[in-house]
């Protein structure tokens, strides 16, 4: 079922955890901050969303980098009911489209309940304060890639942030697989 999520909360502080990456270490999500700030971006493996741009993810992250913003990306799935999604998937998943970005796993979905978070994917870019500063789309693409010259509105915003500390007033919602929840106990 798609989701939508809300459009950015100006000023809304990051929250801090630390969580195991695919790469077999535990990373807390302010120690990928670069200078300029952070993206925060819940994903996963399965959603078709998040299949059909996973190649201009990773590449604008690694663009963002150089403009000294950081990038982490969060699998909170339910991977009991969506094994695609399991931890041992998400480190295939990383290998195979060449993450140059930290991939971490949220089991708990305590990180994704602290967020917010609505779909996959769905994107929380920060400032360098760690202040709220874009809750937007990636680019226009939905279950299929859109044309390559999309603008690439997540990349821009966070390279405005990178240089004046603001995101754009004007955000398009991201739209994706909601956030798959684990049944309350």
């Amino acid at each position: 079922m798609a989701a939508i999520p809300p459009i950015c909360d100006f000023g809304w502080p990051a929250i801090d955890a630390t969580l195991p990456g695919v790469d077999g270490k535990q990373h807390s999500i302010f120690g990928q901050a670069g200078p300029n700030g952070i993206v925060v971006a819940f994903i996963c493996n399965h959603c078709p969303y998040v299949k059909a741009v996973i190649s201009r993810i990773v590449r604008d992250a690694g663009d963002m980098k150089a403009e000294g913003v950081g990038f982490v990306a969060v699998s909170s799935n339910d991977a009991g009911a969506y094994p695609e999604d399991s931890f041992q998937n998400m480190r295939l998943f990383a290998a195979a489209h060449h993450f140059g970005f930290p991939y971490l796993y949220d089991e708990e979905q305590s990180l994704a309940r602290a967020y917010g978070a609505a779909c996959t994917p769905d994107f929380f870019g920060f400032n360098k304060e760690l202040k709220l500063q874009y809750r937007g789309r990636l680019d226009a693409s939905r279950k299929e890639a859109g044309p390559a010259d999309l603008r690439r509105d997540l990349y821009e915003a966070m390279t405005q942030v990178a240089r004046t500390g603001e995101g754009p007033l004007d955000q398009i919602a991201s739209i994706g697989c909601s956030i798959k929840w684990k049944e309350a106990a």
